[in-house]
């Protein structure tokens, strides 16, 4: 299976394009080897700024770089750049309406040797809570690509979390991927599961291994957490009767936050969210964690089928 990590696909692409477009600036706060800028740093040293472990100020020259003309992209670790950096993220950037797209990497539980410091799974909760932010999770490098080639076409406010590791290749076609619409990958009655990021992946292994039962479900690529694609949402919900969410990210005011909060008032079905619960991480690889947490594909599996169970239960007693 071809694998390419999201901060590989960046890099490659982002040195392409900053090379015919001067416009173009990444900063970085000690982590070009964790963000695997390559050679960018060296290429194109007059767009490039290394601030150090200084995350709150990347964030403000960036917002400042952006105000000027410039087409920013700021990386550093998710776990810093979604608490220390904030307030910048608020007021800098979206309050001041600047075209900088923040690139938190290794997030989630990808740092996973480094323990609950290091891990950043309640992001995407603060996030989409700050009004002019757009908030994405790329599932694949193709996706990254996608979302990077747009931004640079259209800048906007972003927030944009990858994670460490190669991940499979799901898409082929760049066309299909657009900030803001979700993808259906599979389509089936049985089950809707509404994940994003590395999970993704993990989503189709799991409906491959319900398909071998005979139920069907369907699986959506929500990459972009906000603006949320509610009509994919109200569609599933019609065509499927129930939801799972599914996040590498705190069970509260994630991606199940989000979809919950449209379902509840707008087309009410049985749902489960799906992420890691209210608790410290324990130390290990993004697959042991997920094995830990009933979040590898068998996991995810029972977990549907547990949903469909209630479902069912639902339709038999009249709904009550």
């Amino acid at each position: 299976m071809e694998k390419e990590a999201c901060s590989s696909a960046f890099s490659k692409m982002i040195l392409e394009r900053a090379k015919k477009d001067k416009d173009i600036i990444v900063v970085c706060t000690d982590s070009r080897g964790s963000a695997k800028l390559g050679t960018y740093p060296e290429e194109l040293p007059d767009q490039f700024v290394e601030m150090g472990i200084a995350e709150q100020n990347a964030v403000t020259l960036s917002a400042g770089m952006s105000y000027m003309g410039k087409k920013v992209f700021v990386l550093g670790p998710a776990s810093f750049y979604s608490t220390r950096s904030a307030e910048q993220v608020k007021v800098d950037v979206a309050y001041s309406h600047n075209n900088v797209a923040v690139i938190g990497i290794s997030g989630g539980i990808s740092y996973g040797a480094l323990g609950a410091t290091h891990h950043s799974l309640q992001d995407i909760a603060l996030m989409r809570a700050i009004p002019d932010l757009t908030v994405e999770i790329p599932s694949d490098a193709t996706q990254m690509r996608a979302i990077i080639g747009e931004l640079l076409e259209k800048g906007r406010p972003v927030y944009i979390r990858i994670g460490r590791n190669p991940v499979p290749v799901i898409y082929h076609d760049p066309s299909e991927i657009k900030i803001g619409k979700a993808n259906r990958l599979i389509s089936g009655k049985d089950a809707a599961v509404i994940t994003c990021g590395q999970l993704v992946s993990k989503s189709l292994e799991a409906a491959a291994l319900l398909k071998n039962e005979g139920i069907v479900v369907t699986v959506v690529d929500m990459h972009t957490i906000k603006p949320l694609d509610t009509g994919m949402i109200r569609t599933v919900a019609e065509e499927c009767g129930c939801i799972m969410t599914l996040e590498e990210h705190s069970m509260y005011g994630g991606l199940g936050g989000a979809v919950s909060e449209f379902v509840t008032q707008n087309i009410p079905v049985p749902m489960q969210i799906c992420g890691i619960p209210d608790q410290d991480v324990p130390n290990g690889t993004d697959e042991e964690v997920f094995k830990y947490y009933k979040m590898d594909p068998e996991g995810i599996a029972e977990k549907i089928k547990s949903l469909i169970s209630r479902k069912n239960k639902l339709q038999e007693s009249g709904g009550k």
